[in-house]
Parts: C-alpha cells; sequence; structure tokens
C-alpha cells in the first residue's frame, strides 16, 4: 500500500503519545524534516520480499460441515501430499492453525484474522511435505493462542474423544482431538506456555515441547520470542520421534535457533532399553494447593516407579524455584507478548502480521476474554513499571534455568504430572468471566516453566481414572530430546496402550 506522509495533527497525536511539548511550529518543521524518511520507506514497497518457496500443489480445501467436524477439532480441511518418499510417507498430518499453509485460510483461532490466507508454507509444513507426508488440514486452536482449555476459540469449543462435555485442553486442542481420535496420524502443535502437553495430557496421546530452538517457528503467528516452541504430537512417542527427526534443525531464517543444535536420527535411537536410566520425581510438581488431583499425582508416581521393573533408578528430588517459576513464566509471557514481533533477525510473515494489525484495529475489543485480560495487565505493567518485572523476570530465569540443570546432574529425567487435573468440564455458553477464565488457565501449574528455561519435556499417557487419561512429564536436559524420546516409548512398550 502506498505510503502516506505524516500530515501536522499526526504528529501532534504522536508527540502527545510520546508526552513531547511541541509547538505548531515545531510540528510543521519536523514534518518537513521527516519527508526524505518517508521516501525510504516509499521505496520499501518497490522492492520484492523474499518469501520461502511454496513448492506443494494445492487446492483452496474447504471447511468441513459440522457432521464431518464432530469434536470441532478441524478449522478447514485441505489435501496436500508431499515427497513420494520419504520418512513420513503414508501419515497424515493436521497442522494447528497458527501456522502457516500457503493458500490455506489461517484464523488462529479469532475473527480479527477470519478471511486471511496465508502466502508462505511455515518452514515445518516444508518439512512435513519433504518428508513425505500428507496434510488432511488445519486443526482449532484457542484465541491468539492465549489458552490452556478449549473453550475460548472464535471456531466454537473443541470436545474430548473421551467424553464430549470435557475440554480437550489448550491452546493445541484441534491438534489433540483429532490426534487421539484417530482422524489424523500426527499433528504440529505449539508451546508458549505447556500447550502442546496440555491437550496431550487431557486427551491421552504424546506429546513433545522439544529444547527451546531446535524445531524452527518460522512462518508461525508468534507470542513471545523467548518462549515460542512447536513440536510434534502423535499417538506413540515412535511417531513423535519420527516427526521430530523430519522437522528438527535450523532453518536459517529463525533467531531462536543456535546454529550447533541440530536434529539426530531420533526414530534410530528408541533401544526400547532404559537400564541404568536415573529418573527424579520433582516433589513440588504434586500436592500443588488448589490444583493437585491426588488420583492423578498418585497415578504419575505409579507410572515413574514401574521404571524400576525396567532396570531405571527412581528417586525423588526437590526443586523449590519450581513453584516460582510460574510467576517468572506469567511476567515474560505478560509483558513480552506486544513487543515480541520486533526486534530480531529473522523472516518476518508480513502479510500475517498486517492482517493481525488490521482485525485489532477494526475490532479491538474482538479477542477472548483470557486475550484481554493478558493484554491489560501486560499494558499496565509496561507502563507503570517500563518493563522492570519483564527485565527482572529474564534475569530470574536464569536461576530457573540453574535449578533444573542441576537436578539433572544427578538425574537424566526429571519426572511430574504433566497437568495436575484430569479433564475439565467445558464451561456452558452463559458462564461468567470468571468460570471462564479460570477453565482456561487452572491446568498449567506444571508447564510454562521449561518454555521460559527451554528444557525438552513430553507429555506420556500414564493411565485413566474417572474415564479419563492422566499425563505423566518427562523432562530431559537441554538438547538431550532423544532421551526423553526413548523414555517415552520404552515406558509406551511396556506399560502403554
Amino acid at each position: 500500500m502506498p505510503i502516506k506522509p505524516p500530515s501536522v495533527d499526526d504528529l501532534a497525536r504522536a508527540a502527545r503519545a510520546l508526552r513531547l511539548d511541541l509547538s505548531a511550529s515545531d510540528l510543521e518543521s519536523f514534518r518537513q524534516l521527516l519527508q526524505p524518511l518517508v521516501l525510504a520507506y516509499a521505496r520499501l514497497d518497490q522492492l520484492e520480499d523474499a518469501a520461502p518457496i511454496i513448492k506443494y500443489p494445492r487446492d483452496d480445501g474447504w471447511r468441513p460441515a459440522a457432521e464431518q467436524n464432530p469434536l470441532n477439532g478441524w478449522y478447514w480441511r485441505c489435501e496436500i501430499h508431499g515427497a513420494g518418499e520419504g520418512l513420513l510417507k503414508n501419515k497424515t498430518f493436521a497442522i494447528k492453525d497458527n501456522v502457516a499453509v500457503a493458500g490455506i485460510p489461517m484464523m488462529n483461532g479469532t475473527k480479527l484474522l477470519e478471511g486471511f490466507v496465508a502466502d508462505i508454507d511455515a518452514t515445518v509444513v516444508t518439512r512435513v511435505l519433504d518428508a513425505g507426508g500428507t496434510i488432511l488440514g488445519k486443526s482449532v486452536c484457542e484465541s491468539l493462542c492465549s489458552s490452556g482449555g478449549s473453550h475460548t476459540s472464535d471456531n466454537g469449543p473443541v470436545r474430548n474423544p473421551h467424553d464430549p462435555s470435557r475440554s480437550t485442553g489448550g491452546s493445541s486442542s484441534g491438534s489433540g482431538a483429532l490426534v487421539a481420535s484417530g482422524a489424523v496420524d500426527m499433528a504440529i502443535g505449539g508451546d508458549q506456555g505447556g500447550s502442546i502437553r496440555i491437550p496431550s495430557s487431557w486427551c491421552g496421546i504424546y506429546g513433545l515441547k522439544p529444547t527451546y530452538g531446535l524445531v524452527p517457528y518460522t512462518g508461525a503467528f508468534p507470542i513471545e520470542l523467548t518462549l515460542d516452541h512447536l513440536g510434534p504430537m502423535a499417538r506413540s512417542a515412535a511417531d513423535c520421534a519420527l516427526m521430530l527427526e523430519a522437522i528438527a534443525g535450523p532453518d536459517g531464517l529463525d533467531p531462536r535457533q543456535r546454529p550447533d543444535l541440530v536434529g539426530q536420527p531420533y526414530s534410530k535411537l528408541l533401544t526400547g532399553e532404559v537400564r541404568g536410566l536415573r529418573l527424579a520425581i520433582v516433589r513440588e510438581g504434586f500436592g500443588i494447593p488448589g490444583s493437585s488431583q491426588k488420583d492423578v499425582d498418585d497415578c504419575v508416581i505409579a507410572a515413574a516407579r514401574s521404571f524400576e521393573k525396567l532396570g531405571a533408578r527412581v528417586n525423588e528430588v526437590s526443586v523449590p524455584w519450581h513453584r516460582d517459576g510460574r510467576a517468572v513464566w506469567i511476567a515474560i509471557g505478560c509483558e513480552g507478548a506486544p513487543t515480541t514481533m520486533y526486534n530480531w533477525k529473522g523472516y518476518y510473515p508480513v502479510a500475517m502480521l498486517d492482517a493481525l494489525a488490521h482485525g485489532i484495529a477494526e475490532r479491538p475489543g474482538g479477542v477472548s476474554e483470557t486475550a484481554k485480560m493478558l493484554s491489560l495487565l501486560g499494558q499496565y505493567m509496561r507502563e507503570q513499571y517500563h518493563g522492570r518485572y519483564y527485565a527482572k523476570a529474564r534475569n530470574l530465569a536464569r536461576s530457573l534455568t540453574a535449578a533444573y540443570s542441576a537436578a539433572l546432574n544427578d538425574a537424566d529425567l526429571l519426572v511430574m504430572p504433566t497437568t495436575p487435573m484430569k479433564a475439565t468440564l467445558l464451561p456452558p455458553p452463559d458462564c461468567s468471566r470468571e468460570e471462564y477464565i479460570e477453565r482456561a488457565t487452572n491446568m498449567g501449574a506444571n508447564t510454562g516453566q521449561f518454555d521460559v528455561t527451554g528444557h525438552p519435556a513430553m507429555n506420556v499417557p500414564c493411565g485413566m481414572s474417572e474415564g479419563l487419561p492422566v499425563g505423566m512429564m518427562l523432562v530431559g536436559r537441554i538438547g538431550d530430546d532423544a532421551t526423553v524420546l526413548r523414555a517415552a516409548d520404552t515406558w509406551q512398550r511396556n506399560f502403554g496402550r
């Protein structure tokens, strides 16, 4: 779109926002001085943006009818076939709807983006297709991915396959439901506070939040640069390993990644052997006031102890930082989110960011109650304290990371419940704001900490209680996703369904 040079009135509004006391003559002077700078912006419109190549043909797809979508897990259906051979040949996929698939509508759970069609394939999408996978559509995600429940998307609630009256968990809600119900073999999920692991726990599937930066985030909607993760969700640990093998490694476009953090042949490292492996049950992950259910705690402890039957060693450990880690995550997430789209080197999905900005400008109140709450807190804290608490939280994140890493000096894996409770009931459409938000935020006591620290963390379905799945979380050393996957796979082979 053509650049509109600022008028004196435009500059007066900007000056008021910056609390600058400028006279009419000052404003006119600056208006003239800005003219050559505005011409530089105009030149950008004449230069072609280098976008990732779209390698595989596809049509526009279709929005499924209700009878074709009983759990409401699909946002959009399509059929995109990848390479004829590869690790993922004959495997079908759902792509979380915060991840771009070129030519396919992308809503990110919010009506602010209704009608937007992505113009690029995210790196993970290209890698799935390069490995021979077939993409069957976009899975519903929660509004701006700002919920651990599955009732906040403007597409409507996603229902749990084990009990349709209950939540799947979020924000990768559709991915969890579609994998658990068998609609697809695997799915891409995203995780900034538990959004892969929470729906995996409540739907009874395997889901890995990889080491931070192992999987490129290019082409996905960011929430907070230091928290953003994409990863695999599947009905087996082996399929998670296969998928991670296909999508891991630097793409040269994502500043979250390190050149030395490369993928491994994860599927070939699943030996089925854990003899001598050391697991540490983290005390602070259990008995959380107001959150923990005893049947969940008991099930996870029993599942962890079952590793001893396979020759592993299981002990307990105290990590006092674990409970305080949630406060660190809250400050980083709330204050960092609005500014995360700037000030980093990498590929910027221009059309995606532009569409969201226009949606917010046209319908500023058109976001979920959870997104409003988090935005209000972030705005207040930035205005009142000018980033002081974000900065302190980022500093404290080093202490949190060091606390887990110290525990992992004497253990190979940490163990705790993924979610301290089983899947909760979906709130009714006419519920109060208080109930709406409580059902979106009450399950993440153990998950967000590892988005802050970057340790790989995986949900392992470890049992059922009252007809609902219970999830055990395995946490490994940074960069050691292979051990997490090997332990999960071995547990599944011996004790899983």
